[in-house]
């Protein structure tokens, strides 16, 4: 059985092909899957195990890599740990329905989406599409100068860098976008559907964890290393608050 197959590029398209990377052991769902993002207007190439899927994730030019979790030798996890130590490659996980486990294990080891399985292949797309909506966003905005800043933290918006004491934060592209919605919001409580919506692209559902999560990655990398008062305030059922300068120090 080969152990990895490209797919035709979109007949039609035009301008470079929008290329992704699959990392699936089931050869029959990853051909379907790819059937689908022909029609939609991606070239996907099909990997059916961890490491050459790492092999190909790290030495690939992609958009994005829709990765599954339970993977023959190499597991999903570790695929995405040793990914994340050299890449910021948007990924999303492929987990089974109801296992919240793997869900959160995921997006800590920094996933930007998961996509539970059996799935609609028009949920995968979605998710896909939002996901590069803010990866093109940041390529539009490249030449744009726009900085936020609240006290010694600094965001460049065209950049898509933020720096906490002169520290260049190390973030991903969901992390980055929660914090540009929490710090235009600072001082007020941003809500979980807001940040849902910014970061994700879908409105908040009180069952998915994503948006708690990739906030406690996103607070756990802002406070490495500082004291005093946390920058990210928890507000309980209402959502996030990024707390001003004057406000920590409590004057």
């Amino acid at each position: 059985m080969a152990t990895s197959q490209k797919a035709q590029e979109p007949s039609g398209a035009s301008g470079p092909a929008k290329r992704l990377l699959v990392i699936d052991d089931d050869v029959e769902l990853c051909e379907l899957v790819s059937q689908f993002l022909h029609r939609e207007g991606f070239e996907a190439e099909l990997v059916y195990d961890g490491a050459r899927g790492l092999e190909a994730a790290l030495n690939g030019n992609w958009l994005a890599i829709v990765l599954d979790v339970m993977l023959p030798g190499l597991g999903g996890f570790e695929v995405l740990r040793r990914l994340r130590e050299r890449k910021k490659t948007p990924v999303l996980m492929l987990t089974a329905r109801g296992d919240h486990v793997d869900r959160i294990v995921g997006l800590e080891m920094g996933a930007d989406d998961y996509v539970p399985k059996p799935f609609d292949p028009r949920e995968l797309v979605a998710r896909i599409r939002a996901v590069l909506r803010r990866t093109e966003g940041a390529g539009a905005a490249a030449g744009e100068s726009e900085r936020l800043a609240v006290g010694e933290l600094v965001l460049d918006l065209g950049a898509r860098e933020a720096w906490l004491d002169r520290r260049r934060l190390d973030l991903t592209a969901v992390e980055f976008d929660l914090l540009v919605t929490l710090t235009r919001g600072a001082g007020r409580v941003v809500s979980r559907d807001e940040l849902s919506v910014a970061a994700l692209g879908r409105p908040f559902h009180p069952l998915d964890r994503s948006v708690d999560m990739h906030v406690s990655n996103l607070r756990r990398k802002l406070h490495s290393g500082r004291e005093g008062m946390p920058l990210i305030k928890t507000v309980r059922s209402a959502g996030y608050l990024l707390v001003r300068p004057a406000a920590r120090e409590g004057t």
